[in-house]
């Protein structure tokens, strides 16, 4: 993979477009990798205003895409304005020639529009994610990884996951030295651990009423780190297990022990952000005894460890 095509049109956002020049630039082939060849298309004569008001004029046309071992992307300032037509003819031709492709952030609304995602999984940036799946439902939104795809389309999620993604490419194609060695020159890691999920703002649980249901889980929050079970949450709301569970559903959308441990991964999320207490101590606050439980409850609703996650966000 040496030849690179940036396809770019009116909107396209100018991160993105600088993220690919970065990455795929030809500046660089002193430094022992591939001298990349970067195509920067467009429709033809046509004269680009990306945004943040900058204006580019494409290297080449559309056609030139054909030409390329890879077409890239870039997200779009407002993903509810459809490409034109000519511009998804031409992701169309590109893969259907077997070219891959990969969007960044809402780059997935063009790939989605020329009909490229249907089937496929996919991801975009996590705002973004149920547009995506409402306007193409046919699409497998996931809105929790950095960058997903099947080497033939891939997408990634906003912003710095365009880097992710880009070098992801870089290291299947080159290998993890020049994935490193493009990634030191840019003065970014090569590789971030975890999902999107982490950057997505925990929700503040809903308002409670004055309902049985309600009540049972406005004493759980109150009381997080108590070991509590089924049987006891249905005898607060002097029900049977059954018809608390069925009750518990109707009112959350989740079982007892999921929006339980939902919830408690929610406070370690705040403690692990807000206070110095140590990760045993809040595992032991929020209901889950000890940081070993804590780890893959944790792990699996956020995409990283707690420390890790503590880590990022603990001084922003």
């Amino acid at each position: 993979m040496e030849t690179v095509g940036c396809l770019i049109l009116d909107g396209v956002r100018a991160f993105d477009y600088a993220v690919i020049g970065e990455v795929w630039n030809d500046r660089r082939s002193g430094m022992g990798y591939p001298p990349f060849q970067l195509r920067v298309c467009g429709r033809e004569g046509s004269r680009v205003r990306l945004g943040g008001g900058l204006e580019r004029v494409p290297d080449a046309g559309l056609d030139a895409l054909l030409g390329c071992d890879l077409v890239v992307v870039p997200g779009v300032t407002d993903p509810t304005v459809r490409a034109p037509e000519e511009v998804l003819e031409a992701l169309r031709a590109v893969h259907a020639a077997g070219i891959p492709i990969a969007a960044l952030c809402a780059g997935a609304f063009v790939v989605a529009d020329a009909g490229l995602l249907d089937g496929r999984r996919a991801t975009t940036h996590w705002y973004l994610a149920a547009e995506l799946a409402r306007r193409h439902p046919a699409v497998q939104v996931d809105p929790g990884v950095l960058f997903t795809g099947d080497g033939a389309v891939w997408t990634s999620a906003g912003v710095a996951a365009g880097i992710d993604l880009c070098l992801h490419l870089v290291r299947a194609a080159h290998g993890q030295q020049t994935a490193a060695a493009v990634a030191r020159a840019m003065v970014t890691a090569p590789f971030r651990s975890g999902g999107q999920a982490q950057f997505i703002p925990s929700p503040v649980p809903d308002a409670l009423g004055d309902d049985p249901v309600s009540a049972v889980r406005a004493a759980v929050l109150d009381g997080l780190e108590h070991p509590w079970t089924v049987a006891e949450l249905a005898r607060l709301a002097t029900m049977s297990e059954r018809s608390f569970a069925r009750r518990f559903t109707e009112a959350t959308g989740v079982p007892p022990l999921r929006w339980l441990s939902e919830q408690r991964v929610l406070a370690a999320q705040r403690l692990l952000e807000e206070t110095d207490l140590p990760v045993d101590a809040i595992a032991v606050r929020c209901g889950f005894g000890s940081a070993v439980s804590l780890r893959p409850a944790f792990t699996r609703r956020v995409g990283v460890a707690p420390r890790d996650y503590r880590r990022t966000w603990r001084r922003v």
